[in-house]
């Protein structure tokens, strides 16, 4: 006997309980909460009870999402093929949990209780099967509550009054259900977006919603007053379809007509005033060697408009076309006469946008970007658009600093980011850097960046609206910056069709419009020139990418359809993943927009692929 005996089962019981004791307590509220889960799909198989969800804010189980400490921040559940009846009461254990996301899935019953997590910012629960009537305190005490989205369910009966009541609340989505009885007024003073439409509402409209696009309440025909140009009568039978209506028909005319001699006196107003409507050259890049020569003839006039020699007929609003508008906490402050002496180089020019890198006087880089065809809003709704962008955070975009304003051109001043643009890299002399651990971790950054918009500007129907890779740049790190986003509700819309990257999408080359998913197609896009190192068709002796991956049989991707030098220094491993995320570009790129991948899914998948081994540009998870 050499004295080692088998472990008494008592023992080996407690070294098990012992290494489940180690793993997070979080790990148990999941298994409890996916207990009520069916799983269709093997979507949550990664959920292994063997690991913890979270280390630090990376993880490997799919849908959750992390903070830097290590708690479970968000479960982000859409598009899995899950159903059920959801038990929602043990994530009441999870004390970091903000937000919540279960979209087009086959979930039934009644709704959640979601009142009972109290701390939660984000709610979708759009395209599932629930239904019923919600009671009145079904969001009572979710005072943090920002975004809820209950879209195309079957849910019946009032809105109830703790949706009404939620103080912080910026958006909310009740289209394509059933709901009944009038829209309350909402309490929240910061409200950027709602859709009532397709129910069966009723009564006048509040006043505080009546700004709103008219078809965020269509579809139901018992509602009137602004901004349907239904009137709200005394008489209970609906109105007549405005069509048949010689009053509403006649109030059509006057308003075309009104509409049109304003626009005529506009033109003539404009006529009268050359020396302005000419004035084109932007005022920041005057000093530039490389700029035409009638910009420099453009300095003086910008400069005495600084010094107020112009603006004594002017309203105080016209007088702030002159100066910058800083949008961006922390960033310092630089006047209009820093940009007009500093040194400027010219980054890129197109018929859309041009780039100026201007270097003030402290050593500070900056871009500053002049854009021909912004006229699309009034100064009132641009200077509140660019707030809203200079509001945004997030480590994957490149901040707005500050604008300036002028009727006939607008120019943005951003940050500057030392590696240039992906496009740049990519077909440049340094492309032998961007291995397959920079690719994936640009890709990566470019999914979460793009993610962001999604969440924070749900009220735009294309968040982005101008992803390639001319507009990601990168930092020393590899590190990708996404720029030149969220522009489209202020650019004319035949120059955004003409210029913009998501009009390139199959559903408005077939049907002439454009949606969230329009910004997914681009993303794919960007996916399939990364991988291949190769320029897109859309530019200038680009190639056909999804030609060339779609008509390839997978087995032969890595020789015939990934970039060589990557491919030549991975391994096999590697090089597994990289047909993977391939994958998930072609699906991105699916022509049919319903069966196009869901941003949602598409950013799971890519976040759960690995380098296998490193590289030159770093460990992805950890940025």
């Amino acid at each position: 006997m050499d004295g080692r005996r088998p472990l008494p089962l008592l023992v080996a019981l407690l070294l098990l309980l012992a290494r489940r004791s180690l793993t997070s307590p979080d790990a148990d509220v999941l298994f409890a909460f996916k207990a009520t889960i069916t799983d269709n799909s093997g979507a949550l198989r990664s959920w292994d009870q063997e690991s913890d969800p979270c280390t630090g804010n990376a993880t490997k189980w799919a849908g959750v999402l992390c903070d830097d400490d290590g708690s479970v921040s968000g479960l982000r559940l859409a598009n899995m093929d899950l159903a059920g009846v959801i038990d929602i009461g043990p994530l009441a254990a999870l004390p970091r949990l903000r937000s919540f996301s279960i979209v087009n899935n086959a979930f039934d019953g009644k709704m959640p209780e979601f009142g009972k997590l109290k701390s939660m910012k984000a709610v979708y629960l759009s395209r599932n099967k629930f239904s019923g009537e919600l009671p009145d305190s079904a969001f009572a005490d979710m005072g943090w509550l920002k975004k809820l989205y209950l879209s195309n369910n079957e849910f019946t009966g009032a809105i109830p009054a703790s949706v009404a009541a939620l103080p912080r609340l910026l958006e909310l989505g009740l289209d394509g259900n059933g709901f009944t009885g009038p829209i309350p007024e909402l309490r929240s003073n910061d409200l950027k977006m709602v859709n009532f439409s397709n129910n069966h509402l009723e009564g006048s409209i509040p006043a505080s919603l009546r700004k709103m696009d008219a078809n965020l309440f269509s579809g139901n025909e018992g509602l009137c007053g602004e901004p349907l140009q239904v009137s709200c009568s005394s008489s209970p039978p609906p109105s007549p379809p405005l069509s048949s209506s010689p009053n509403q028909t006649l109030l059509h005319v006057v308003v075309a007509l009104t509409l049109f001699l304003a626009i005529v006196a506009v033109i003539l107003s404009l006529r009268r005033r050359p020396s302005e409507n000419n004035a084109n050259p932007p005022p920041a890049v005057m000093k530039s060697k490389a700029a035409p020569t009638k910009e420099e003839a453009m300095e003086e006039g910008t400069t005495k408009s600084d010094a107020g020699s112009t603006t004594s007929k002017k309203s105080g609003k016209e007088s702030d076309q002159g100066r910058l508008i800083f949008v961006k906490e922390g960033m310092g402050r630089f006047e209009l006469k820093d940009l007009l002496k500093s040194s400027a180089e010219v980054l890129a020019t197109s018929n859309f946008v041009s780039s100026y890198k201007a270097s003030l006087p402290d050593g500070t880089a900056m871009v500053v970007k002049r854009f021909r065809n912004m006229n699309r809003v009034g100064k009132e709704d641009f200077d509140e658009h660019m707030r809203r962008l200079g509001r945004l955070s997030h480590p994957n975009l490149l901040p707005l600093v500050a604008y300036y304003y002028r009727k006939d051109e607008k120019l943005l001043v951003t940050g500057y980011a030392a590696k240039r643009s992906l496009a740049d890299l990519l077909r440049g002399s340094e492309s032998s850097k961007l291995d397959w651990c920079a690719r994936l971790k640009i890709v990566k950054g470019v999914a979460k960046g793009l993610n962001y918009l999604y969440e924070e500007l749900q009220m735009l129907s294309v968040p982005h609206g101008h992803l390639k890779s001319t507009n990601v740049l990168l930092d020393e790190s590899f590190s990708p910056l996404l720029t030149d986003f969220a522009l489209i509700p202020v650019t004319n819309p035949a120059h955004a069709a003409q210029f913009m990257a998501a009009f390139n999408c199959p559903e408005y080359k077939k049907q002439e419009r454009t949606s969230k998913k329009s910004d997914v197609w681009n993303l794919g896009m960007l996916i399939l020139e990364i991988l291949t190192g190769k320029a897109p068709a859309t530019e200038k002796g680009g190639a056909d990418l999804l030609g060339l991956a779609s008509s390839t049989p997978r087995e032969e991707w890595a020789s015939k359809v990934l970039d060589g030098e990557t491919t030549a220094k991975a391994t096999a491993a590697a090089q597994e993943e990289m047909l993977k995320l391939l994958q998930v570009g072609l699906d991105c790129c699916e022509e049919d927009v319903e069966k196009r991948c869901e941003l949602e899914e598409a950013l799971d998948r890519i976040e759960v692929l690995r380098e296998e081994g490193g590289g030159a540009g770093g460990d992805p998870a950890t940025h």
